[in-house]
C-alpha cells in the first residue's frame, strides 16, 4: 500500500513516528512534509499529499498540522479527496465506514503520539460500508 504524508511545524515528530511504524510494517510512505519545527505555511504540504490521493497515485494520505483544520480545508479542495479530522479512534473509524474518507488529518495540538499512530492503523485497517453511505458521499463533490 502507498501513502503520501505531510505536515507542518507542528506534526514534524508525529510525521517521522508514523513513518518509521508504516515502514515497519510494509507501507511505501513518500515523505512530502516539513522535516523541521520552524514555522512553515502548511498548504505548501498539504497540496503535493491531495494532489496524489485525487490522482489516485497513492492509496490514502495522512496530514498533520497543530489542529488539522487548515489541512483538512486545504486538502477538500480536490476533487477526489474526502479529508476527515480524527482526534480519537471512534471518529477515524466513522470516517472511513460512513465518508469513505481517503486522508486522515490529524490535530498534532490535541493529541499525543502513540494516539495518532493507533488512528491512521484504525483508518488503513478500516473499510467503507458502503450501503446507503455510498449515495451520501457521491454527493460530496462537485463540479463547476
Amino acid at each position: 500500500m502507498k501513502i503520501a504524508i505531510g505536515n507542518d511545524h507542528a506534526g514534524t515528530d508525529y510525521k517521522f513516528a508514523i513513518i518509521d511504524h508504516l515502514e515497519s510494517k510494509g507501507y511505501k510512505v513518500t515523505n512530502y512534509g516539513t522535516n523541521t519545527n520552524d514555522s512553515v505555511d502548511f498548504p505548501d504540504y498539504v497540496h503535493p499529499v491531495a494532489q496524489d490521493v485525487h490522482n489516485k497515485k497513492v492509496n490514502f494520505g495522512i496530514l498533520i498540522c497543530g489542529s488539522a483544520n487548515g489541512v483538512a480545508m486545504t486538502a477538500n479542495k480536490y476533487q477526489n479527496v474526502r479529508a476527515g479530522i480524527c482526534w480519537m479512534k471512534e471518529i477515524t473509524e466513522l470516517t472511513r465506514q460512513h465518508n469513505n474518507a481517503n486522508i486522515i488529518c490529524i490535530p498534532a495540538r490535541f493529541t499525543a503520539i502513540p494516539q495518532a499512530i493507533k488512528m491512521v492503523d484504525t483508518f488503513l485497517e478500516t473499510e467503507f460500508e458502503g450501503g446507503r453511505h455510498e449515495d451520501r458521499v457521491n454527493k460530496i463533490a462537485i463540479s463547476c
